[in-house]
This record gives C-alpha cells, structure tokens and sequence, in this order.
C-alpha cells in the first residue's frame, strides 16, 4: 500500500512538492512500513503522543475563558491543519507532510499561551515554543526517546515562524495557515469575550477581507491559491497581505495587549518564575524523567509541558 501511494504521489503532486519516497530520513533509521509513508506515520505518531493530547488544556489566548466554546491551543492546531490540507490539495503539494507538521507545530507550547512563553523567556534565554517543539518531538516523548520524526517534519516544526525558513513549500505553507488561523479564531474568540465588535474591525480590513470568519478565510485561502498555483513559492497579493498585517496590529491593540491580559500576564509570569527556582531547588521532586542535566532546561522542559490547570494545582500544592 506505501509503495502504491508513493506511485499516486509521482502522478498527482507537482515536481517541486515534497515526495515520500524522497524524504531526508530520520534521525535514527528504521524500516519502512508496509502501509503508511513516512509522513502518513509522522501524522500519527504526533496524533498518539502525550504532548499533543495536553494541547486541549492549553491557552490559546484567552485564559480561564467564561464559556465551552472558546478555542484551545488543540482546536487552533486542527484549524491550522484543516486551512493547510485544503490549501496543500489545491496547490498539488504532499497533505501527509503539511497534516504532520500542523499537527506538530505547537507540542511545545507553554501554559497560559504567549503569556507563559514570554515568562519563560525572560528566564530562560533561548527558549521559545519553536525550539521547545522540537525538543518536545525529539528529546522528552516517548520517555526521552522522542518521536524519531522525518527531518523534514522536525524542519517544518522548528521554522514555523521566526525569520529561518523552512526548506519545504509544505513547511511554508504552515507559517501563512497558522496566522490566517489564529487571526480569524481569535477575532471570533475576542468578540464573544466582548473585547472588540465585528464593525469595531478597520474598515480596510472589512473591504479587502470580508465581515465574517467565512468570508476572511475564503479570502486569504483563495488569494494565497490564485498567487501561488504552478510557482515554487507560496505568495500572498500586497492587498491582502497588507490587510492581514493591519488585522494582526489591531489585534494587538485591542485584544493580545489589552490592559486586564497584561495585568493578568504579569500575575502569571510571577507564577512560572516561582515554579522555575522552586524546582531548581527541588530537582527530586520533578517526575523521573526530568530529573537529569543541565538541570535548568530539565526545569523549562517540565514547566513548558504543564497544561493550564497542571500549573494552577502546581501552585496551590507548591507555593
């Protein structure tokens, strides 16, 4: 069946997508299955594993949200992978590699959101949730054992945004599909949380983009297929992308830096540094696993890996 898949593949996909039969390889070899390319198995590893079953109980952007419906860092992962499946069909590039590092691209997300990543980089130089995906995939799961991920999954996670590219158009594909997902969710997200109003929207915006969630996403999803299709580049037209870089700014202004998430970031940065020296202090009692050298990225890891409630019953048993 691999075999038989990997042949579709040299019929339907363009010449400059990614190709299964072509893959880089893994870190550590191992035999082919008989069923599932690389990527079909990438998918599914990423599926089954710890870290991507705790992303439901991670922020996306609000915390604590007042409502069933809000959006996790597990529902804008399936938004990402969805948007890039459709877009990946239609421009003729590989769906299993672009699935598999959608799905992959936020297992190292903090808890609390960006909230929690800026707190752990400002006491942990280095870190990021890019890096940290990596390392989720290739050095904590599995027991320490990883994930043995194709490189070009491991690529695509690492560079997905950041100013390194990918070295996949499949890679690049994610970086554009993970802004056209959390712009529209978090629009949606920050109107029912009564941050802002759909006519509050810049009118630019509205013009180019439409007024609803469908209309933008069809917008930016068409537009990147119409700029992109037949090329070895995946493009975006000025007009759009400029509304797109207004929407992301307005955003900013009026959600993602509003005074009560700031107020409430800081409360949480306390949070995690308190966790950060406690358990430098207490290595003994992180679970077996994280109990090795350099301590202080065995602390990040750990605290980089906490859901949302994790952290709070953290702090109400340690501090």
């Amino acid at each position: 069946m691999r075999e038989d898949w990997q042949e579709i593949e040299k019929i339907y996909l363009a010449p400059y997508a990614a190709h299964s039969n072509a893959s880089r390889g893994r870190n550590f070899p191992e035999p082919e299955c008989p069923i599932r390319t690389v990527w079909q198995r990438d998918r599914d590893r990423i599926t089954h594993c710890k870290s991507f079953r705790r992303l439901k109980h991670k922020t996306q952007v609000f915390i604590n949200p007042p409502g069933d419906h809000y959006r996790t860092r597990l529902t804008h992962t399936l938004d990402v992978a969805q948007i890039s499946r459709t877009l990946a069909r239609a421009l003729r590039l590989n769906e299993d590699l672009t699935e598999a590092i959608a799905l992959g691209h936020d297992l190292g997300h903090t808890p609390f959101g960006h909230a929690g990543e800026r707190a752990l980089m400002r006491i942990h130089p280095g870190f990021n949730h890019c890096r940290q995906s990596l390392r989720q995939v290739n050095l904590i799961e599995n027991g320490g054992r990883g994930l043995n991920l194709t490189l070009e999954v491991q690529d695509g996670i690492l560079h997905h945004s950041g100013k390194e590219l990918p070295q996949t158009l499949e890679g690049m594909l994610i970086r554009i599909c993970d802004r056209i997902a959390y712009l529209n969710h978090d629009i949606d997200d920050a109107i029912r949380g009564g941050f802002i109003d759909a006519l509050s929207l810049p009118a630019n915006v509205r013009r180019v983009l439409g007024d609803s969630h469908r209309e933008r996403i069809n917008t930016m999803v068409g537009d990147i297929i119409k700029n992109s299709a037949g090329i070895t580049e995946i493009r975006v037209s000025p007009e759009v992308a400029d509304a797109m870089s207004e929407l992301r700014e307005f955003m900013f202004a009026e959600v993602y830096l509003h005074p009560s998430k700031v107020e409430e970031e800081q409360q949480l940065s306390e949070l995690l540094t308190q966790f950060y020296y406690y358990y430098l202090k207490h290595l003994d009692q992180l679970p077996p696993e994280y109990q090795r050298q350099p301590a202080a990225d065995a602390v990040c890891d750990y605290i980089a890996g906490m859901t949302d409630s994790f952290a709070l019953d953290t702090a109400a048993r340690i501090l």
